[in-house]
């Protein structure tokens, strides 16, 4: 068993553990935050374009391979809650070079998308404030989230719960409000729009099922953060009942919120009309005859970015500590502050996040979408590691073990085996086709230097026990 077994009680603290404040609402509604992400206000116009009103078929099968990958998640989590989680789970069960890839590769992940996002603040600020230089929004962005982060984890709880919030508030309404213009022809006269246009224009499968796969590889990445929850375990009050729950949702929210708001919009609007006038939220507030639907998307879509990046800041932090507490990262990291926040981890990952936003104006765009593509290629390195972690877990059980476990994958292994092949299958699109071929050149490439930096700077063991426990 590797060294520090449980977060609560690592060997590198200074003002005490990790403090257990996230309370059940908090890991609800982050649970419920961490799939909405800034690509579905906009639109999903691209993805669309790419499947016609049949994306919301590529958002239903994702999803459903998203629910085994969060259960199998559940499983390790209840059984185990730390605060590494999967990358926790893949050294505990697949070896220490597993778990070391697996948490550096999802702390440069949460980077490469924090970047994203803080620039998105940026950009989006701008629209109010046009002859405000981007880079200060950018600042002020990464700024007020790192200091969220580092005041409590109870801080961090509170504005994520709020960023929910604004979020599902804004896409109910939306869906409510689509409802009216499909049904009863609010917007439009009072003539019902009906759903015909989900097959009137080339059908429901316009580009067949050509289209359907090529959009997997965007859906997927849609779904990038809800293994956050994952993180959450180590801090969670209760997390044998929240982490069920929050996990337990997971397919329900996707069906809500991606598949319910698709359905809406792709019903009132021509699938291949939908992205050439702007985001479709804005568009269906619109037509309920909502002048400021513009200005209020806009907040929204700001609200989302950060909290993104206030999702992103927390996991990156959690993970580096974690990976310093197992000796794959100097031990200063494992170490917290009075309340329990692992300062000096968030710390490298803000002073990293500064570094990004820089060279976000430095490097030409094509650059920044060749660093991105790592994150997509990392979010299923990361699926396939909990996957995989949870296979060799469950099969190391004596048959009473199994009996007792409290959360349990649902036919297991074969739907271990069913969502891994999926995910192969995704990976095989993305060679496939050639604007996303090119995250399969960078994604390996990135994890072979970790490899050897893994076997450069290994610590024994042994010398990884005694550092720890000098590292207070």
């Amino acid at each position: 068993m590797p060294v520090g077994n449980h977060p609560a009680h690592g060997p590198a603290t200074e003002g005490g553990p990790l403090k257990r404040e996230l309370g059940e609402r908090h890991i609800r509604l982050m649970a419920l935050g961490a799939c909405i992400g800034v690509g579905l206000f906009l639109g999903s116009a691209k993805a669309i374009e790419m499947a016609g009103p049949a994306i919301m078929l590529s958002y239903i099968i994702g999803g459903l391979a998203i629910l085994v990958i969060m259960r199998a998640l559940g499983e390790m989590a209840v059984h185990n809650p730390v605060a590494g989680s999967f990358s926790r789970y893949a050294q505990d069960y697949l070896g220490p070079l597993a778990g070391f890839l697996t948490g550096w590769n999802y702390w440069f992940l949460w980077l490469v998308t924090c970047v994203a996002e803080i620039t998105a603040v940026a950009i989006y600020m701008g629209i109010w404030f046009p002859d405000v230089p981007r880079w200060i929004w950018a600042l002020a962005a990464l700024g007020s989230m790192g200091a969220v982060n580092l005041v409590a984890v109870k801080a961090f709880g509170e504005f994520e719960f709020w960023f929910a919030l604004i979020k599902i508030v804004t896409i109910i309404a939306m869906v409510l409000g689509g409802i009216g213009v499909i049904a009863f022809g609010f917007g439009n006269d009072g003539v019902a729009v009906g759903i015909s246009n989900l097959w009137s224009n080339g059908g429901f499968m316009p580009n067949g099922v050509t289209g359907v796969l090529m959009s997997l590889q965007m859906v997927m990445f849609a779904y990038l953060g809800v293994e956050m929850i994952g993180l959450t375990a180590g801090e969670a009050r209760n997390p044998q009942k929240t982490i069920p729950q929050a996990i337990g949702s997971v397919f329900w929210r996707i069906l809500l919120f991606y598949v319910g708001a698709l359905f809406v919009i792709l019903s009132i609007y021509p699938w291949n009309e939908i992205g050439s006038q702007g985001s479709p939220f804005v568009m269906t507030f619109e037509r309920l005859g909502i002048k400021t639907a513009a200005g209020i998307i806009n907040f929204v879509v700001i609200t989302a970015a950060l909290s993104s990046c206030n999702g992103g800041i927390f996991s990156t932090g959690r993970m580096l500590y974690s990976l310093a507490q197992n000796g794959q990262a100097p031990a200063a990291f494992a170490r917290t502050s009075k309340n329990g926040v692992p300062r000096n981890a968030l710390l490298l990952s803000i002073g990293a996040l500064l570094l990004g936003v820089l060279a976000n104006y430095l490097v030409p765009e094509k650059v920044f979408v060749w660093v991105t593509s790592i994150a997509t290629f990392g979010a299923i390195w990361t699926w396939v590691m909990i996957l995989l972690a949870q296979l060799k877990f469950r099969a190391g059980l004596t048959t009473a073990e199994r009996k007792a476990l409290k959360y349990r994958m649902w036919l297991w292994p074969l739907s271990s085996y069913l969502a891994l092949g999926f995910l192969v299958l995704v990976v095989g699109l993305m060679a496939y086709f050639e604007d996303t071929r090119v995250a399969l050149y960078i994604g390996p490439a990135f994890l072979v230097l970790l490899t050897v930096l893994y076997y450069a700077f290994r610590l024994a063991p042994k010398e990884v026990q005694g550092v720890a426990s000098t590292a207070s």
